[in-house]
């Protein structure tokens, strides 16, 4: 038996350039002999890269070689009449395979049914989930080629717990249905097809060997048809089977312990295979081939992009197995130094990025150099290409980007979480200011009219729907009305361009998935137009959605509205968006399938963090590993192996920069398990200093820092304000800068869209209870509760709030029904409420607004404050601050309230807290007790400490200094405009600046 023609090209050798320069140097001078041969390739990324290294060599023209790639889906159509030689006719022909959107949804409907049918319903989004990795599985079934049947005789395992006793046997109910699907649409699936097809191939070519070369190139796939086909081609007269980066220097040992092992003469189960070892797949590959290690050669040419060859014997040591890396210690220094191998640790995700953009930046200045970022981390890919941008560089990212980070993508994701969410503030105003709404001349007015409706939601969320909005937008305070009325006029015109959307939805939550799609379809190009379509991502997605509203119908019958977006987003997401080619031709960002059978003189190997290279293992909803491994499937660990191998045959580049992140956006990282290896097996890879520095050094402003001082603005005395809220007055002598961005900038914070209610918003309501309490039912106790029931079911605020909030108001609410029932009885009878009072005094004029304002017996004042919260303290008084009751006892006393007459001696804060002998609501006064102010000389207090505030600041001259007293600005609303972090602890609190 003729020995069979398998090479491998070692780790340290570019793939594609060497076995270009070899295939071209075996078949000679003649171009048409080489342009006779068929290569074939894994997937149609390796049919290019081969190709381009071609070109490379090609100095006066090329016939080129037919490549075909033996994952496309179009795999007869790629080897032409191969598959239908002349005499043939007896063959079956192989039925068309399924659509994979198509059968997804067919799998999704029965699995939906299946788990029905247990008593264990589950959503419509849910099932199409479940359904793609059933899709998997079953692929995985077909390409192993092992019989569904063989579940039914693993189901009673006594290993196997009842989850996944009952998951198999709903497995197995699904795919016995399966079959008859098929047949009445007379198709089968796509792995089932290639294997036929793969089959066919191999058994003709037994028979008659094409008349040219057969080369099969950078084939991992251990697979029985791809398996059968490599044996076959080894085995032609002109064939040859070159793989990629075998491992032909370890030892015997190690080599078989790799596995996958028979089970011993006792008939115990074997080892388990070491899945997660980058040579385990080529081992799988070549036992099925029957073919030894010791009978592969090694390749002659190199490809120009080469490392030295110790390199490959040092990646062949550090990637041996555990249990054999004790032999780094017996190893000589040139056997696991790796020159030309740098590493850089960075801070986080934004300086690794940098940093590889300066090394690739670095590498294309020079003439002729090529560079390459591999990384699996999209994230990372996209900011690299971000940071190259800043330079001018457009650097083509090959892996592409998923079709839901698109434009296009995210206006989909847009309009189906608004409509789901019933056009909730926040995911309403994310898809009025999508980008692609209204783009082009319409954008200006159309943003205008949005930043109106933003000012308009902000604060707690309006009622549902397009009605509950309009709603909204008409009602209110005055103050809420200043902000909602300018966005009505542009709301009613954009109302209607949503309506058949909520119509749609509203439609499909009850009936079925394809009047969900049609509506997200009709929304799209209603808000967007042809913008929606346009550019790659836009004809993905309209691909995407033509696809989902034919295949829906085979779906699950009930739809959630709610399921929409997670579906889209999860369909959308195994689509990727590839730029058009015009990038930098020098330079390459390729994930872990570009970069295979690909070597650039410079390869940066970035997010070397565990987790990422290699990636966590997915999880088999569908198969327990103990089932995977009866049945002969490969484990879950071989996700990794693949990972392990891409990374050894890019860390044969000339010049290698590995990098990674020290923590990512939310916690500490952890260093990839490859990473560890190198470090352990060398004593410590060399680092890299110069561009992390570099990548310093371009944000480091020149010369020393400058952080800003603390501010002082000191503006004339005309143009201070004359007129000061009771409110207003701590801010002013705590924080006069405050006081300044408030009443003379006119600054105003602005509430956040669908915002929780603040504690500002629940003091409004319940203020807006004792308004209507007093001036609607003068204040009856029995009338307090179904008053506040009333007011509050009218106003808009989280379910979830009101559900803790409520109780304790109501409990606080009774409370001062009962206080109020026995201030009544003594003779105490409430004067006016929520009513404004303005005086004049030391050259202003004061202003302020009474909660309540009671008379007892005798004709004397109370002034009421009502409180959600704790009333200020005994100490705030005495230092000068807290003086709001005692300025509208100065108001009141002063004639200051229309109606009111007399002198105030009562100062209390109704609180609806929680008070010290339990339960809610209680009374406290500013005056007498420990503090010693005496409650006739509270408004003489209270105007002395006004009047030496107005001298100070708005009839005098100072500086309206910065946080003065910050114990008593709790406030953060104007910390970011000073610049607080800048000067805050570093300078000292001017005393100059208090009054005496």
């Amino acid at each position: 038996m003729t020995r069979p023609a398998v090479f491998t090209i070692a780790a340290h050798r570019a793939f594609a350039d060497a076995l270009a320069a070899g295939l071209m140097a075996l078949h000679g001078p003649d171009p048409l002999r080489l342009a006779r041969a068929i290569v074939l390739v894994p997937n149609n990324r390796a049919a290019r890269a081969i190709s381009d290294a071609f070109v490379r060599r090609a100095e006066g023209g090329l016939l080129l070689p037919r490549l075909v790639a033996i994952g496309d889906p179009e795999l007869d159509e790629r080897l032409g009449g191969l598959l239908d030689p002349i005499g043939a006719e007896d063959e079956e022909p192989i039925p068309p395979a399924i659509e994979p959107l198509e059968r997804q949804m067919i799998l999704a409907r029965l699995t939906a049914e299946a788990r029905a049918a247990v008593g264990e319903p589950i959503d419509g989004g849910e099932a199409i989930r479940l359904a793609g990795e059933l899709g998997r599985t079953l692929d995985q079934l077909l390409i192993e080629r092992v019989a569904p049947a063989r579940l039914r005789d693993l189901a009673a395992l006594p290993e196997l717990s009842r989850h996944w006793q009952a998951s198999l046997e709903m497995l197995e109910t699904i795919l016995g249905r399966w079959p008859d699907e098929l047949a009445r649409r007379g198709r089968i699936d796509l792995a089932e097809r290639r294997n036929r097809l793969l089959d066919r191939v191999a058994r003709r070519w037994r028979s008659t060997p094409p008349p040219g070369p057969v080369i099969a190139a950078g084939i991992g796939s251990a697979t029985p048809a791809v398996a059968g086909l490599l044996a076959t081609v080894a085995r032609l007269p002109q064939g040859m089977v070159v793989l990629q980066g075998l491992d032909t220097l370890s030892s015997d040992e190690e080599w078989d312990a790799l596995g996958p092992h028979a089970p011993d003469e006792n008939g115990e189960r074997p080892a388990r295979p070491i899945e997660s070892h980058p040579q385990y797949m080529l081992k799988r590959l070549l036992d099925r081939m029957n073919v030894g290690r010791a009978e592969v050669r090694g390749w002659r040419w190199g490809g120009g992009r080469d490392a030295r060859s110790v390199r490959g014997r040092a990646i062949a040591n550090a990637m041996a197995p555990a249990m054999f890396t004790d032999k780094w210690y017996r190893l000589p220094p040139t056997e696991r130094r790796l020159s030309g191998v740098r590493a850089v640790e960075l801070a986080n995700p934004a300086e690794e990025a940098q940093t590889i953009a300066l090394a690739l930046r670095e590498a294309i200045e020079t003439p002729g150099r090529t560079a390459a970022l591999v990384t699996p981390d999209r994230a990372l890919a996209r900011r690299v290409t971000a940071h190259l941008a800043r330079w001018g560089i457009v650097a083509d990212d090959s892996a592409g980007t998923p079709l839901s980070l698109t434009p296009a993508g995210t206006l989909l994701l847009a309009i189906a979480e608004a409509g789901a969410e019933g056009f909730a503030p926040v995911p309403l105003l994310a898809l009025l200011k999508h980008p692609l709404v209204r783009r082009g001349e319409e954008r200006g007015a159309w943003l205008d009219g949005v930043r109106r409706l933003d000012v308009a939601l902000r604060g707690p969320r309006p009622p549902a729907g397009l009605d509950g909005i309009a709603r909204f937008l008409r009602d209110g305070d005055e103050h809420a009305r200043r902000a909602r009325t300018p966005a009505i006029g542009w709301w009613d015109g954009v109302r209607p361009l949503l309506e058949p959307l909520a119509e749609g939805l509203s439609r499909g939550s009850a009936t079925a998935l394809p009047a969900l799609i049609a509506a997200i379809r009709e929304a799209a190009s209603t808000l967007a137009g042809d913008a929606g379509w346009a550019g790659p991502d836009g004809r993905a997605a309209a691909e995407l959605i033509a696809a989902l509203e034919a295949t829906a119908p085979l779906g699950p019958v009930d739809f959630p509205v709610a399921s929409l977006a997670p579906m889209l987003r999860l369909m959308m997401d195994g689509v990727a968006v590839r730029p058009p080619q015009g990038g930098h031709p020098r330079l390459s960002i390729w994930g872990l399938l570009e970069a295979r059978l690909q070597h650039a003189d410079l390869m940066v190997l970035g997010g070397l963090n565990e987790g990422v290279w290699p990636p966590l293992p997915s999880p088999d909803p569908w198969l327990a590993p103990r089932i995977r491994s009866e049945l002969g499937l490969i484990g879950l660990d071989a996700r990794v192996g693949l990972s392990a191998h891409d990374f050894a045959m890019a860390l044969g580049a000339p010049e290698v920069l590995i990098t990674r992140a020290r923590r990512d956006s939310r916690a500490p990282t952890i260093a990839s398990r490859f990473w560890l290896r190198l470090e352990a097996m060398t004593g410590g890879l060399t680092r890299e200093h110069r561009l992390p520095a570099w990548a310093a050094d371009i944000d480091r402003p020149e010369g020393p820092p400058r952080p800003a001082g603390r501010p002082a603005p000191r503006p004339p005395v005309e143009d201070r304000p004359k007129l000061i809220a009771v409110t207003k007055l701590d801010r002013l002598k705590a924080d006069p800068f405050a006081f300044y961005a408030d009443t003379m900038l006119k600054l105003r914070r602005m509430d956040a869209v669908d915002a929780d209610p603040t504690p500002a918003w629940r003091g409004t309501a319940v203020h807006a209870i004792f308004e209507a309490w007093m001036l609607e039912d003068g204040c009856a106790p029995d009338r307090l509760l179904p008053r506040a029931h009333t007011l509050l079911d009218g106003m808009a605020a989280h379910p979830v709030m009101r559900a803790l909030w409520e109780p304790r108001l109501f409990e606080a609410l009774k409370w001062i029904a009962g206080r109020m029932a026995e201030l009544t009885a003594e003779g105490r009878r409430p004067l006016a409420a929520e009513i404004e009072g303005e005086i004049a005094i030391a050259g202003i004029r004061l202003t302020g607004k009474v909660d309540r304002i009671d008379a007892d017996s005798n004709g004397q004042l109370a002034i009421v404050d009502y409180k959600t919260g704790m009333p200020p303290s005994a100490a705030q008084v005495a230092e000068g601050f807290s003086m709001q009751l005692g300025l509208l006892g100065l108001i009141a006393e002063r004639g200051g309230f229309d109606g009111v007459q007399g002198i105030p001696v009562d100062f209390e804060y109704w609180s609806l807290a929680k008070a010290r002998t339990g339960g809610f609501g209680y009374v406290a006064s500013p005056v007498g007790g420990r503090n010693g102010i005496a409650p006739d000389g509270f408004t003489a207090l209270a105007a002395r400490t006004l009047t030496e505030a107005v001298q100070t600041w708005l009839t005098g001259d100072a500086p309206f200094e910065a946080k003065i007293a910050p114990e008593y600005a709790p406030y953060a609303d104007y910390d970011q405009l000073m610049r607080l972090d800048e000067w805050y602890g570093r300078e000292p609190i001017g005393a100059e600046a208090r009054p005496a």
